[in-house]
């Protein structure tokens, strides 16, 4: 009996832990809200970008909320692969029809970073901020030389001559050069396009910034790259302005963070910890700036 009843009190304590951890992942995360005011939401854009899909729900979410009346796109990002990246900016500028779209850069927006802030009608970033780094990158390892010290033969079997493209067994051709250049220069005028109507530049201008400099959030100013240099609340109280919000807006943040318990529960390893490692052993384009090394 006395077993039972200490079986029963363990239950009861493990359920209480489990409804506990998710209320308050729910609470931090900003699901449950007191408040049926007008929002400004906020959607945090973190670390290497090789999967959209968590952005795009958000996105969804907050679209179909009609009492947020702004966004804020914070950005902490080197950027990360071109196909991401894209349909990131391409959703916010759907989203941009319904409500105001305000970009901060926080420590780093650079790269695909920063082509997702060009969805915004206003960049805000901090004066020391990173930003800039205009351009394309895609890099190849190739262990030929070893495998022939080793005495490693691989046999590749293919379609056409390009199949193998990027292949780590073996050393690039000219060929092979140039057809991936030519895949780098078609992605890299996407981006000065994209940049030249967000920021309004000539040829000339995108030109002398689209180069892959790196820039500090002062000197962008000054390059008309950024339109602001501020902090996210500074960015928050200009997004509820021209949402017509007044006061201080209730601010909801997005992606929605779960609580440490709920996560381990799930055991869900998030997949930045695991994807921004080797990133630049994956195969693929990227507007991606290299300052995390």
């Amino acid at each position: 009996m006395r077993g039972l009843f200490l079986a029963i009190v363990i239950l009861f304590l493990f359920v209480f832990i489990f409804l506990a951890g998710i209320g308050s992942g729910l609470l931090l995360s900003g699901e449950h809200s007191f408040s049926s005011g007008d929002k400004v939401a906020v959607l945090r854009v973190e670390d290497v970008i090789i999967d959209s899909q968590i952005y795009l729900d958000s996105i969804e979410t907050i679209t179909k909320d009609d009492k947020v009346k702004a966004l804020v796109v914070r950005i902490d990002s080197p950027g990360g692969a071109v196909g991401p990246s894209q349909e990131i900016y391409s959703e916010l500028k759907e989203l941009g029809k319904k409500m105001p779209i305000i970009a901060s850069i926080g420590g780093v927006g650079a790269s695909g970073g920063y082509y997702i802030a060009c969805s915004a009608e206003k960049i805000y970033a901090n004066p020391g901020a990173i930003t800039g780094s205009i351009g394309v990158i895609a890099q190849f390892a190739s262990y030929e030389k070893l495998l022939n010290w080793a005495k490693i033969d691989v046999e590749v079997i293919k379609s056409g001559k390009y199949k193998d493209v990027g292949s780590a067994f073996r050393e690039m051709s000219e060929a092979d050069k140039q057809y991936i250049q030519q895949l780098i220069d078609n992605v890299y005028a996407q981006f000065k396009t994209v940049v030249a109507t967000s920021r309004g530049l000539d040829t000339k201008q995108i030109d002398s910034v689209a180069d892959g400099k790196i820039y500090t959030g002062e000197q962008a100013l000054n390059l008309k790259l950024i339109d602001e240099l501020g902090t996210i609340n500074d960015a928050i109280a200009a997004a509820g302005n021209l949402g017509g919000i007044e006061g201080d807006p209730e601010v909801i943040t997005f992606p929605k963070k779960k609580s440490k318990l709920f996560d381990l529960l799930n055991s869900k390893i998030d997949t930045n910890i695991l994807t921004s490692v080797p990133i630049k052993s994956r195969f693929g384009l990227f507007y991606l700036v290299d300052i995390i090394n």
